[in-house]
């Protein structure tokens, strides 16, 4: 897999033709909205099947699986225009299988309202599925907010594991620090809790518990031991997964990384996988800065990893840009969020070049607007092919589990792409 990254003068063809592929498939794979017309700066993935086939009059994609000794879910993960229509036709190529450097674990986040289409063309890629629709609240109890059932057989369905994500968090990513401290500090909360949690588990079908943990620091560490030996012990006696997912809390001041140092040695030994993830990312209030950054998470891993193996780590990803209003201030200036392919379109539309910040990893332009005579400057910050791929490379590079998705609700082709065309994702038996 190579990465292309727009040039002046460069076009769709000419790309194509570098390359040695085909337009069509140039554009097929990335998910090019606007492929006559794009941004200086814009990255395209380049990739290369190790086998593909053609598809002959009378074949059907279970006859190409069983004749490569592969599975549908393959073909569907290699080919992911399969997943939008019912037939294959004869003369398209359909790609086989890729040279992939080694299994890894897919952990994604969704909302139980997700574009069910969305959903089974995203559920190939994935090993589980954490489900948002369960906030914890006082005395122990738990709401939900939507009908998850459909959710959990399509998962099911498909060979991913749905795990049922309990926060302290609304499901709009609104904070509650009095509820998350009211459980941990009182044993009778956490029995109810407890409780309830295992008659979810049963009614919906769900294998495990994707605890995610908002605030944890040095100060309240032991508070958060307590309470997840007490809900992990159980669950785990009752043949359930027990994940938790942790926000490393990492600041990147005049290029220094400060991070909680917390011992995660109790944590590790309690939970079947830890996910470091920033849920920031959700409802990012932040000033102007890169989405994620390469850096921080390598400064992060290197002290990590003396207290949890790193076969049971997975490292979050983003999916989401940001639109800052400039000057910044706080609770003041316009802060919006954008897919991959919206930041494109805005780069285009305002006529932007694309630029990258070598240390995070992460692209980046600014443009200006007319407001009632004023030109109002604004900043974007996403997440490109090149950022997947440098944090997959700390995925190997430290030979981590895997990597975990906020969120899948859009589809994010290149993201995808650079996956599957270099690893082969893992499946557990359900």
């Amino acid at each position: 897999m190579l990465i292309h990254v727009v040039q002046p003068g460069d076009t769709i063809q000419s790309i194509a033709d570098y390359y040695g592929i085909s337009v069509t498939r140039l554009i097929q794979e990335n998910g090019l909205e606007n492929p006559d017309n794009l941004v200086i700066g814009q990255s395209i993935v380049i990739s290369y099947p190790e086998l593909v086939y053609t598809v002959k009059e009378g074949d059907s994609l279970i006859d190409i699986a069983n004749s490569f000794n592969v599975t549908v879910i393959q073909l569907l993960i290699n080919n992911p225009f399969l997943s939008e229509r019912d037939y294959i036709y004869p003369g398209e190529t359909i790609v086989i299988k890729y040279k992939t450097k080694r299994k890894i674990i897919t952990h994604g986040n969704t909302v139980p309202y997700i574009n069910k289409d969305t959903l089974r063309k995203t559920l190939p890629y994935l090993t589980y599925l954490s489900v948002l629709n369960y906030t914890a609240t006082t005395e122990g109890d738990i709401i939900s907010y939507y009908d998850d059932t459909e959710i959990i057989q399509i998962a099911k369905d498909y060979g991913v594991m749905p795990l049922m994500l309990l926060t302290t968090l609304t499901i709009q990513g609104e904070v509650n620090i009095r509820i998350a401290f009211d459980l941990l500090l009182n044993e009778n909360f956490q029995n109810n809790h407890v409780e309830n949690l295992l008659a979810i588990l049963r009614s919906k079908g769900y294998y495990g518990v994707n605890i995610s943990f908002e605030y944890i620091s040095i100060s309240n560490l032991q508070l958060y031991e307590n309470y997840f030996t007490k809900i992990a012990s159980r669950l785990s006696e009752e043949g359930y997964l027990v994940f938790v997912t942790i926000n490393p809390n990492t600041i990147n001041s005049s290029n220094e990384i400060r991070f909680e140092q917390v011992d995660y040695s109790q944590l590790n030994q309690l939970a079947h996988n830890i996910i470091f993830m920033d849920y920031q990312w959700a409802t990012n209030i932040n000033p102007p800065s890169p989405i994620s950054s390469i850096y921080n998470i390598d400064a992060f891993l290197n002290y990590v990893r003396g207290y949890i193996p790193s076969d049971k780590i997975i490292i979050g990803l983003a999916t989401i840009g940001y639109d800052w209003e400039l000057p910044y201030y706080a609770g003041l200036s316009s802060v919006n969020s954008l897919s991959l392919n919206r930041a494109i379109d805005l780069a285009r539309s305002v006529g932007a070049t694309i630029q990258f910040d070598d240390l995070s990893q992460t692209p980046y332009y600014t443009y200006k607007v007319d407001r009632y005579g004023n030109q109002i400057e604004h900043i974007v910050w996403f997440i490109d092919a090149r950022s997947i791929n440098s944090l997959l490379s700390l995925v190997d590079a430290f030979d981590l589990l895997g990597t975990g998705i906020w969120s899948i609700t859009l589809y994010n082709t290149q993201l995808w792409l650079v996956i599957y065309s270099q690893y082969e994702i893992e499946k557990v038996p359900l």
